[in-house]
């Protein structure tokens, strides 16, 4: 039985060069067993980012069995408390994941202290011999759901929960905007920051807000089924966000992007085991199926589950690019000319918004 501990808010600095590989490092020997702890930013029950983390550390002790010993602390409040919970994993485990971009700074100190403890950081960008990162390419899947957006929304205002204006963020609420553009040129994204990765009381009242200002469409980058609930209620439609969320909005969720941890942890614990562990800097997404589209809800019409799997396809293999241009900013200028297309350093560092963002 996998040990439960018990123990969340954000760092707001942008990201270079994220994308590059970091040079490998050789391994150790070979392990019998490792032990792996996680640190979550959330409740395993969020039923959205941390809860999809679980599950591939559920993946992870299903693959490995008696190979592999897990534990995590629930909670952990992205400030000081982070260090010392990370600390306190250091101590017991052979490589310790922490799942939340705040716990950066804490990550990378805690592993000066514990050079021949591995650690894995989530949606990061700071590396050293014994840290690798790893992330998703969360903006492909909105730019499915964007699509989806264009060809539904009826008053043309979509409403986005945001957590906190942080690269990540800020690119899925551009990603969704230009594929919504795609289909509905005068469709525009209205923002409220509920500064929380989950507070679905705040996330609650972030959705009744929005539709209250004329949005038929709700998507969120926060944690919880809350928003889906309130558009369930107000007979609007939204999207799942980290999970399949469409138990708690059987009506309004149209589809989710759903993150899938599980390879990623199974891939690196195993290379613990083997001796073969490098500091690395992963940015998986759909063709990697670390990022998946839900199925859609039948109330989808079949048309535009055609134009929302055209962009999926087309990602994958490569002739769909969520930010080839023209794009323009939100002060109608030009930054990215047509038959140009952003590069991953510069999504990564994403501090400015498309034209038609009201944030």
């Amino acid at each position: 039985m996998t040990p439960r501990l018990t123990r969340r808010h954000m760092l707001g600095t942008a990201a270079s060069g994220a994308a590059l590989l970091t040079a490998p490092r050789l391994g150790r020997a070979q392990m019998d067993k490792v032990r792996a702890g996680f640190v979550y930013v959330g409740p395993i029950g969020d039923h959205g980012w941390t809860y999809r983390h679980d599950v591939g550390r559920l993946d992870l002790e299903a693959a490995l069995g008696d190979k592999v010993e897990t534990s995590f602390v629930e909670n952990v409040a992205e400030g000081p408390d982070a260090e010392r919970v990370i600390r306190q994993l250091a101590t017991g485990n052979d490589i310790v994941f922490t799942t939340s971009f705040g716990f950066m700074n804490p990550t990378v100190r805690v592993a000066r202290q514990f050079p021949n403890v591995k650690f894995e950081h989530c949606t990061g960008y700071q590396t050293a011999e014994n840290v690798a990162v790893y992330n998703a390419k969360f903006h492909e899947g909105r730019a499915v759901i964007g699509t989806i957006a264009g060809h539904m929304s009826k008053s043309g205002i979509v409403g986005y929960i945001g957590s906190f204006p942080i690269p990540e963020v800020v690119m899925g609420i551009n990603a969704f905007q230009l594929a919504m553009r795609k289909v509905r040129p005068d469709c525009e994204i209205r923002v409220v920051w509920v500064n929380s990765w989950y507070d679905p009381g705040k996330e609650a009242d972030a959705a009744r807000t929005l539709i209250d200002q004329g949005a038929d469409m709700i998507s969120q980058h926060t944690d919880s089924p809350a928003p889906l609930q309130v558009a369930e209620e107000r007979g609007v439609h939204g999207f799942g966000q980290a999970s399949d969320m469409a138990a708690f909005a059987p009506n309004a969720q149209l589809t989710a992007i759903i993150d899938n941890w599980g390879p990623h942890y199974i891939q690196r614990t195993q290379a613990v085991l083997d001796g073969t562990w490098a500091t690395q800097n992963f940015w998986h997404g759909l063709k990697d199926g670390e990022v998946e589209i839900a199925p859609y809800n039948p109330n989808v019409p079949s048309n535009v589950i055609e134009a929302a799997e055209a962009v999926r396809l087309g990602i994958i293999d490569g002739t769909v690019h969520p930010f080839a241009g023209p794009i323009k900013n939100q002060a109608g200028e030009v930054v990215v000319a047509e038959g140009e297309s952003l590069s991953d350093e510069d999504l990564l560092k994403m501090d400015w918004y498309v034209e038609g963002v009201q944030a």
